[in-house]
């Protein structure tokens, strides 16, 4: 099920529900038809994570609601809100051969006097330089970093270029919305703790984050000043039987500079989420991202973005995330 936030007349959003006849907001439904009415359902019409925690259990009311709407309750190209202000916001990386491919990208943009180096390597022994590889750990455990969770914009909004960055470039992730609390969870249980899908642009100054990462420490002002995640968001029981085969696309300016697939992840989504429970407490509302899906971002490509650009990342079963920069 896809849902998202509208806009209402009273300044109060509500959960909207598509349909094929468009998107059905509930607040004014359930107003309008109050024998269908429930605490539990006036909750879910009020935000997309009380949606997502109970709409397993209340699935029938749900479609009882929407069967009762009129031609006239549904909007048929609502505004776009962020659909849920995240608690806290952690970046993994699952695709090895994105990090291949990043690291060869950093080396020709950064690096040139190591490119010659590193081809012959490849050409001689058929296989890329370790120094192109992941460390050890990361094939162990499923790595991140945790990332700003206050500046984050959604489809259709402006992002701001910050002055410190000549490099600035876009990554196309997967995001899932934690609906339920878990603590050392098992990789199934975290996996029923997901509620819900979205796309997430994590947007990178590329020559701030070299010196960054080479710091031993991990990125920040390369990473924090921006990330964007899509208006729509898709319950987990619709994506999760198809998740490992997502068909991807980035657009830049109406041009496609990259395409994928969500295959080939390292680890599942329940591992990561389950790695992230380890020894701490992860709450209903945080989001957490993949990592960058291989050839959807431009240090791979070789594509680099502009002042005024609009990007348009894809996903299959989702839809779309269109940001301009500044």
């Amino acid at each position: 099920m896809k849902i998202r936030l509208v806009p209402q007349s009273d300044g109060q959003p509500s959960v909207a529900v598509r349909t094929p006849q468009g998107w059905l907001p509930l607040r004014p439904l359930l107003t309008r038809r109050e024998r269908l009415a429930s605490p539990e359902l006036e909750s879910a019409a009020q935000g997309v994570l009380p949606f997502l925690q109970i709409h397993k259990t209340q699935g029938e009311a749900i479609q009882a609601l929407i069967a009762a709407a009129s031609p006239d309750d549904y909007l048929p190209d609502p505004p776009s809100l962020l659909p849920v202000q995240p608690r806290a916001f952690r970046d993994f990386m699952l695709y090895e051969q994105h990090y291949i491919n990043a690291a060869r990208g950093m080396a020709q943009r950064f690096l040139p006097e190591k490119v010659k180096m590193l081809e012959l390597y490849e050409k001689v022994f058929k296989k890329p330089h370790a120094k192109l590889l992941p460390k050890p750990i990361w094939y162990k455990k499923p790595i991140y970093y945790m990332g700003s969770h206050i500046n984050f914009y959604t489809d259709g909004d402006k992002v701001p270029w910050p002055a410190y960055t000549n490099a600035l470039d876009y990554e196309l992730e997967l995001g899932v919305i934690v609906a339920h609390p878990i603590f050392n969870a098992s990789p199934d249980e975290a996996r029923e703790a997901i509620g819900g899908f979205v796309i997430i642009n994590d947007f990178s100054a590329r020559d701030v984050q070299l010196p960054e990462m080479g710091s031993g420490f991990g990125p920040v002002k390369s990473k924090n000043f921006a990330n964007a995640m899509s208006s729509v968001v898709v319950t987990a029981d619709e994506l999760f039987p198809r998740v490992d085969a997502l068909a991807v696309r980035v657009i830049v300016n109406g041009e496609t500079w990259g395409e994928g697939s969500t295959a080939g992840m390292q680890f599942s989504l329940g591992e990561m989420v389950a790695y992230a429970s380890l020894g701490e407490h992860v709450v209903p509302g945080e989001v957490m991202a993949t990592g960058t899906i291989p050839g959807c971002s431009g240090v791979e490509t070789g594509h680099w973005l502009s002042h005024g650009d609009e990007i348009t990342l894809e996903i299959e079963g989702i839809g779309h995330l269109v940001n301009v920069l500044e």
